[in-house]
C-alpha cells in the first residue's frame, strides 16, 4: 500500500516537471512568434473585422436588390 502510495507520488511530481517543462517551452515560442510578426494581432483583426462588415453589408444590398426591397437609410 505504501509502495503504490509512493509510485503514485512520484508519477504525480514527473507529470507536474513535465507541465511546467513544456509550458515554459511553449510560453517561449510564442513570445518569439509574436515578436516576428510583420502585422500586429490587434491589426489583423482589425482590417479582418472590416472586411467582414464590408461583406456583410454587400450580400444585404444584393439580397434586397433582388428581392425588389427599398433600402431606407435611417
Amino acid at each position: 500500500m505504501i509502495a503504490g502510495a509512493g509510485l503514485i507520488a512520484a508519477g504525480g511530481l514527473i507529470a507536474l516537471i513535465g507541465v511546467l517543462v513544456s509550458g515554459s517551452a511553449i510560453s517561449t515560442a510564442l513570445r518569439q512568434y509574436y515578436r516576428d510578426l510583420e502585422v500586429p494581432p490587434g491589426e489583423v483583426l482589425k482590417h479582418t473585422w472590416g472586411q467582414t462588415k464590408a461583406a456583410a453589408a454587400a450580400g444585404t444590398a444584393a439580397w434586397q436588390q433582388h428581392n425588389g426591397i427599398q433600402q431606407t437609410r435611417a
